[in-house]
């Protein structure tokens, strides 16, 4: 009985996480890019205080900056000339315009702003739509991997662009 406590004991311990590989294709990229956002939004519903706020906004700003700005030059192009799916492009669009206004108001404020909380739970509100959106079977990126799209090569050029835009926000 003793060893069966000491064998269940041992199995309780952490698993290591082993790291998993960098996705590579575009709609993994874009949808990695979705869940790191969630899990921001996520960490500052729960944050109290405003330096956490403050650096958890301006991480979410920044990264959802980057992604708009890879989807609206890279993939949502790519995407109209190989689906020619207008409707589901233009209200993704649209979409990232209302984000791209909450953004600027929640980077020039900070959480002294009666209204900052509101502002960073509306943009999630946006973000979580547009990402279903996005992801729904039917949806921008199941339409991407059903049509002549080269995601592997779109993926390549996201990452190239991304360390761009990513190198001019950290100087």
């Amino acid at each position: 009985m003793a060893s069966s406590k000491r064998n269940s004991a041992r199995s309780k311990k952490p698993k290591r996480r082993i790291p998993r590989p960098m996705p590579t294709d575009a709609v993994s990229l874009l949808k990695a890019d979705h869940r790191q956002v969630e899990e921001w939004f996520g960490e500052f519903e729960g944050a109290r205080s405003s330096d956490k706020k403050q650096k958890l906004a301006s991480q979410i700003c920044a990264a959802l900056r980057v992604h708009t700005t890879l989807e609206e030059e890279l993939f949502y192009p790519a995407f109209i000339k190989s689906t020619k799916d207008k409707d589901i492009h233009h209200e993704a669009i649209v979409e990232h315009a209302g984000a791209k206004s909450l953004i600027a108001q929640i980077e020039s404020s900070d959480p002294s702003d009666d209204y900052f909380d509101s502002k960073v739970k509306v943009l999630s509100e946006i973000i979580k739509h547009h990402v279903k959106e996005e992801e729904q079977p039917g949806g921008m990126f199941a339409e991407a991997k059903a049509s002549k799209m080269d995601l592997g090569e779109l993926g390549s050029e996201l990452l190239r662009r991304k360390q761009q835009l990513s190198g001019k926000a950290s100087s």
